[in-house]
């Protein structure tokens, strides 16, 4: 490899500079709010502060999937956080989520209001209050969780290992790109050997570990997910592709992937989302000038 460096680490390492790349604005090594932000309240028992990035789309998956199901409890209200501006840096986010990442959600159902952040904590803080997507009986409870964790240790490999040093780092550096190519690769083997006789990670059952593993694995298939299909031979898991394309035929994955999506075709993007109407009325190919302007 030709792109080793004499770099020497010091005995204590000391925040100086950013280092660079597409999210060197808002790294840093402190936890906190920066600034003073209430969060926005709208009408729903459910309220939603997210992105459409991988991990806020598992969340309006599964609200939109709850949805169809007739659950009228799971109405919400999505509100967009502009991570590359620093919303999840607000005082009132940060009350949400301490930990200042998308998605966190406040539960007004309860009293007091319940707040749960980390969308894996999300997924099955909704699961058991409607009952739905996740197996009653304990070997297949067991099965659901066991996947849905899964993905929640697996996807940093394929998020900030692989996909920041393939598409966000500075520098390309062999070696990284070589690690978690590897490392993704292998989970995506994982994911074909078992999908070769299930047609759901846990059996016939759809459940909160598809929709936890999708927004990450199925759309590797599909070259939407820093377009890498190509490098990572992505067609050649023929299993995970078919799982991915079955999902992915889901009207309500297909509504769910919309909701605070802010990049994308005009008619694919759902900034805010307050009621099901918004997704024949509000999405930005549909919003007059003034309205774009307001949203910006």
């Amino acid at each position: 490899m030709d792109d080793a460096t004499s770099y020497t680490p010091p005995k204590v390492w000391t925040w100086d500079a950013e280092s660079g790349g597409k999210f060197a604005s808002i790294n840093r090594p402190i936890a906190g709010s920066t600034h003073e932000k209430p969060l926005p309240l709208g009408k729903h028992p459910l309220q939603l502060y997210s992105l459409g990035t991988p991990n806020g789309v598992k969340v309006t998956v599964l609200l939109e999937e709850l949805l169809a199901l007739g659950f009228e409890g799971a109405e919400y209200d999505a509100y967009l956080i502009n991570i590359l501006e620093g919303d999840q840096f607000g005082s009132g986010f940060v009350d949400a989520n301490p930990n200042s990442k998308i998605p966190a959600m406040v539960d007004h159902s309860t009293s007091p209001p319940t707040r749960v952040f980390e969308s894996g904590a999300i997924l099955l803080h909704l699961a058991e209050k409607f009952d739905a997507f996740i197996p009653d009986d304990p070997a297949g409870r067991a099965e659901c969780l066991s996947w849905l964790f899964w993905q929640m240790g697996s996807a940093p490999y394929l998020g900030g290992g692989f996909g920041h040093f393939y598409a966000y780092s500075p520098t390309r550096i062999e070696y990284c790109i070589d690690r978690f190519t590897m490392e993704v690769k292998r989970q995506l083997d994982v994911l074909d050997h078992h999908l070769a006789d299930h047609q759901y990670l846990c059996g016939d059952t759809y459940t909160i570990a598809d929709i936890a593993v999708w927004p990450w694995y199925g759309e590797l298939m599909f070259n939407t997910l820093y377009e890498a299909a190509e490098f990572l031979d992505a067609q050649s898991y023929t299993h995970v592709n078919r799982w991915a394309r079955q999902i992915q035929s889901r009207t309500a994955v297909q509504r769910g992937k919309m909701v605070n999506r802010t990049w994308g075709p005009p008619e694919g993007q759902l900034h805010e989302r307050h009621n099901a109407s918004d997704f024949e009325t509000m999405t930005e190919d549909k919003k007059t000038p003034g309205e774009v302007e307001a949203s910006e």
